[in-house]
């Protein structure tokens, strides 16, 4: 996770984090990513039921039900075990995380056991009073998945009216006080609504956007061809940062973020130093402490059925299950060696990776995109767009 505005636009400074101390119990959630302690924040993928059809679902969501999602009192017990583990936020998923009659309650749980609460949702299930009631248990943040304007989204919904209802969610999200964001994953069928959804942020006041990259993973596996090349991943990079700026210069502040592509950081450095070198220095230092990809370290997932994945993508491989061993117990358990490698996944990544001057920075980047294209783990992420020049390997 790449704050743009952070980290281009000046928000967020280096004594901004050292105030809090850097621990993840005292840091406020927009500096959880500067923390040195790294507890995991949780994605719970609570349920694989969705009422959409999203073609890029990591999740391969579907309207069927199953019969082995983890129940209200073993939700609960993993909530205990993160709450005791020091886990700082849950990120409730699915699917469609509304789909769950007891999210709520589960919700609420967290938060009273001192965690914030967030969800992953798109926004079509939010009514007025599904709104109030979220805003009622202490729910932190509402991120609502966008794929652009109304067209373009419901195709990628795969359900007519999607945009449509997602929009009202965020309104009445709005008008019940709760914070709301977007998720908007780019690929080349929608990489040119970018400028209309920073136009949506404007227009209807949203505080936050977060621009991931594609992963290929679940029903996203197939849309690799639809993937950036690295020259459209430049681009696209630079017209959020462009657009970012613009709102800053004009007095309309946003949270803008770019995810699941750590090359970005160092993109943003290269950036500055040619335009703001005294920034620069700033940045580089924060993208230290930042540290990179931070799957099966400091970002988890829980899925519906219990299984324990080092995050959301990686679905195809499982360290246990809580109903089986607490999650506390799993995560910090190095007998396994995809944990322990992944607990410092510098040491073991390939080619360019490891050749990287990024690498502190950066941490290899995605190792399941890696792994989707070459079949293995340790390779090169085919997503960097940073040239041999800019890592450092031209003559190597």
């Amino acid at each position: 996770m790449i704050g743009i505005s952070k980290l281009y636009c000046g928000a967020v400074e280096p004594s901004d984090a050292l105030r809090y101390g850097r621990t993840s119990d005292q840091l406020p959630s927009h500096l959880l990513q500067f923390s040195k302690d790294k507890r995991p924040v949780i994605v719970w993928n609570v349920t694989s039921r969705c009422n959409l059809k999203c073609i890029h679902c990591y999740a391969k969501a579907s309207e069927s039900p199953v019969n082995n999602e983890l129940t209200t009192e073993e939700g609960k017990r993993l909530l205990d075990d993160l709450a005791q583990f020091g886990v700082p936020v849950v990120l409730f998923s699915g699917g469609e995380p509304l789909m769950r009659n007891d999210l709520l309650e589960l919700a609420a749980y967290a938060v009273e056991h001192g965690m914030r609460a967030v969800i992953s949702t798109n926004g079509t299930l939010i009514s007025a009073e599904k709104a109030r009631l979220l805003k009622e248990i202490g729910l932190s943040y509402v991120g609502i998945s966008i794929d652009g304007m109304e067209e373009t989204n419901d195709r990628f919904r795969g359900v007519k009216g999607a945009f449509k209802a997602a929009i009202a969610g965020i309104q009445n999200c709005q008008d019940a006080g709760i914070k709301v964001g977007l998720r908007f994953t780019i690929n080349k069928l929608n990489v040119g609504e970018i400028p209309a959804i920073f136009d949506l942020l404007e227009d209807m006041d949203i505080p936050r956007v977060c621009f991931y990259h594609l992963v290929y993973a679940g029903r996203g596996s197939k849309l690799i061809e639809q993937d950036l090349s690295h020259e459209e991943t430049r681009a696209a990079v630079d017209l959020i940062m462009e657009r970012t700026k613009d709102l800053y210069d004009r007095g309309k502040q946003k949270e803008v973020l770019t995810v699941d592509n750590h090359a970005d950081g160092p993109y943003v450095y290269l950036r500055l130093l040619k335009e703001d070198p005294e920034r620069a220095a700033k940045v580089l230092e924060l993208l230290k402490w930042n540290e990179g990809n931070n799957s099966g370290r400091g970002i988890g997932c829980v899925s519906w059925d219990g299984e324990i994945h080092a995050d959301q993508f990686w679905r195809h491989y499982s360290f246990g299950n809580v109903r089986k061993r607490p999650f506390s117990e799993v995560w910090t358990d190095l007998a396994n060696p995809l944990m322990k490698a992944l607990k410092n996944k510098k040491k073991y990544v390939k080619g360019r990776c490891g050749r990287c001057r990024w690498l502190d920075i950066c941490a290899g980047n995605f190792r399941v995109r890696a792994e989707a294209v070459t079949g293995d783990i340790w390779a090169p992420d085919p997503a960097c767009y940073l040239t041999d020049k800019e890592i450092g390997i031209q003559n190597a």
